[in-house]
């Protein structure tokens, strides 16, 4: 049996983490094996405890990355209009069905309630985050809040209504004219 590399090593272990943070935000942490993992990463099994020290570890490694991600996205919120495109890119069709490039927040939200504190402290941390950027944790209650119902009823008139009235409640009120 051949020895790999450090930097083929550290290669496999960047394919682990990014075929992760897909598949976990695409079915939840619970419901992906780390045999689906490694398989999805065209790796073997045996190889993943030299890498990682759990499933939770590369969870959290998983969910930070997702969150980088997201941060990179987010620092333009400060450019005039970028509030507004960044809500309606995040309340889309595509968004809502593309979830393995998705918001890591709305993907791993299922998991929280039974997650390992180091998860649930990155998750919170990700969730402070995203309300410190957009101004209002209300604001992005409403936004994740509306991707995960709509991603659970993706493929209904439903699902598109409730994007469209999430994304109409987050719109700052037109003036209207005279007033």
């Amino acid at each position: 049996m051949s020895r790999v590399s450090q930097a083929q090593a550290r290669e496999n272990r960047q394919r682990v983490v990014e075929t992760a943070t897909r598949l976990f935000r695409e079915r939840g942490v619970s419901q992906v094996s780390v045999a689906d993992v490694m398989a999805g990463a065209g790796l073997t099994h045996g190889g993943f405890y030299k890498q990682f020290a759990s499933k939770d570890a590369l969870a959290v490694e998983a969910l930070a990355q997702g969150l980088a991600e997201v941060e990179r996205r987010l620092s333009a919120l400060g450019e005039p209009g970028a509030r507004a495109g960044f809500l309606d890119h995040y309340l889309s069709p595509d968004h809502r069905d593309d979830p393995g490039d998705g918001c890591p927040i709305a993907g791993f939200a299922r998991d929280m309630p039974a997650a390992d504190p180091d998860l649930a402290a990155t998750f919170g941390a990700g969730v402070e985050y995203y309300a410190d950027q957009l101004g209002d944790l209300a604001a992005v209650s409403t936004a994740v809040g509306a991707l995960i119902l709509a991603r659970a009823t993706a493929g209904t008139a439903l699902s598109d209504r409730i994007l469209a009235e999430a994304l109409a409640s987050l719109r700052p009120p037109t003036p209207e004219i005279g007033s």
